[in-house]
């Protein structure tokens, strides 16, 4: 997962991170976005960052819900594209070396990307030097457990337990650099109606595509625990 050639290919086109997004659609339990877009909102930042932006949805949506500047990162290029194009001011850049100067924003927003970071230190380092005294930072991730349902049917131990930044070790991750942690669980729910909506997912990644051929037929529809974690952190 921090494997940086890995990283770069699987979001080189908009199609692998479309395909995981789509299964959640029939979901249960509190939205993580949701509790992204409240933690930033709570403060009213005046500047914000968002890293590893993907497609820019949410940075879409507080351009045109909140009054605050903001500036999204990703290292694809493909994921700046789709960003800009949703009039987002959106740029190529490293979580580990970001080209901004210290205390430049009142919030950053990590959502899913910190465990892709090899050097997470360096990352958290960048994230807080950034950041103004005060200063949020809303990071998502998931457990270890994320999905284990569809790990059994396509015979794959547990692929997400090496996970760099999770939901068992954010914590202790984030205190090393901020003063104040919260940590808010939002599990819930994922229901795959077939068979073929979990190898669509399992494709779609190139760690997780060998268990696709595995899945058998669904005589019912498979209710998957989804385990992601949402931390707000204070400088």
């Amino acid at each position: 997962m921090t494997d940086p050639t890995y990283v770069r290919e699987q979001y080189a086109t908009e199609a692998g991170l479309a395909a995981r997004k789509a299964v959640y659609t029939e979901v249960t339990g509190p939205d993580p976005r949701e509790i992204v877009f409240d933690a930033v909102a709570a403060v009213a930042p005046r500047s914000m960052l968002e890293v590893g932006c993907g497609e820019g949805e949410l940075a879409e949506r507080i351009l045109r819900e909140l009054d605050a500047d903001l500036v999204a990162i990703d290292q694809s290029e493909r994921m700046v594209e789709l960003t800009r194009a949703r009039g987002v001011d959106a740029r190529v850049a490293d979580v580990r070396e970001l080209p901004f100067e210290d205390e430049a924003f009142d919030v950053a927003v990590a959502a899913w990307v910190l465990f892709h970071v090899r050097e997470l230190d360096r990352a958290v380092d960048e994230l807080a030097r950034v950041l103004r005294p005060g200063g949020r930072l809303v990071a998502v991730t998931n457990a270890s457990d994320h999905l284990r349902e569809v790990w059994h049917v396509a015979g794959l131990d547990r692929p997400f337990s090496d996970l760099s930044f999770r939901a068992e070790t954010g914590a202790d991750v984030l205190h090393r650099r901020f003063a104040d942690v919260e940590t808010h669980d939002a599990t819930g729910t994922v229901t795959f109606r077939d068979a073929e909506q979990i190898r669509s997912y399992l494709r779609s990644s190139a760690r997780l595509a060998d268990g696709a051929d595995r899945v058998p037929e669904l005589t019912e529809p498979l209710v998957a625990t989804r385990r992601p974690f949402v931390f707000v952190a204070e400088k």
